[in-house]
């Protein structure tokens, strides 16, 4: 009988194995709100609200990044998996390298992301200090950017080895910060970011 029980719960846990895919897919069946994000990290769906202070540095951002890369290579909320169990990220932006790799299904790879800025929302601010922060260094992006409104400061982070970042630096908003030796090639203005 316990032989029975055990292949019972053998086989139970693998139907139960989950994949990025099927759980993107019972995302776009769910009734996600407008103004939502929503993301895997480690395995576990995340959603938060999009507060408007939190929108207007995102897109201060975005289009900052505009001055040196193309519209096209510039993202905003795209799912791009990273590494690590189960880590399909929908960075609040992200650039991409000239010809950025897909796979078959049309995501992009995270080999091909050069910048990435996250802007903290308060339930979800674990993952953009920790999980994420982990999976970026992993994946050699080379310049992780965490702006959080609640300390009104910026956290940069550079030069990406051995599965972590290097080079850490902390800024107050209002501080520019010179990325022109790295892929993004900018001087990231702070001056408009507002507390929350």
């Amino acid at each position: 009988m316990t032989v029975v029980e055990t292949d019972r719960i053998e086989m139970a846990e693998e139907s139960d194995e989950r994949t990025l895919d099927s759980m993107f897919e019972w995302l776009e069946k769910m009734p996600v709100p407008e103004g939502i994000k929503a993301e895997i990290v480690g395995g576990n769906i995340f959603m938060s609200p999009q507060r408007n202070n939190r929108w207007d540095i995102i897109s201060d951002i975005y289009e900052q990044l505009r001055a040196t890369y193309p519209r096209a290579r510039v993202k905003s909320d795209v799912r791009v998996d990273f590494p690590g169990h189960l880590n399909g990220f929908a960075s609040d932006v992200l650039a991409l390298a000239e010809g950025a790799p897909t796979d078959g299904k049309g995501n992009w790879l995270y080999t091909g992301v050069e910048f990435v800025a996250e802007v903290i929302s308060k339930g979800t601010s674990h993952n953009d200090y920790g999980p994420k922060l982990a999976a970026y260094a992993a994946a050699a992006v080379p310049v992780y950017v965490i702006a959080d409104p609640y300390s009104g400061k910026c956290h940069v982070f550079r030069n990406p080895r051995q599965g972590a970042y290097t080079t850490e630096l902390t800024v107050l908003f209002g501080t520019e910060i010179d990325l022109t030796d790295t892929p993004a090639g900018i001087v990231l203005r702070t001056d408009e970011f507002t507390c929350e």
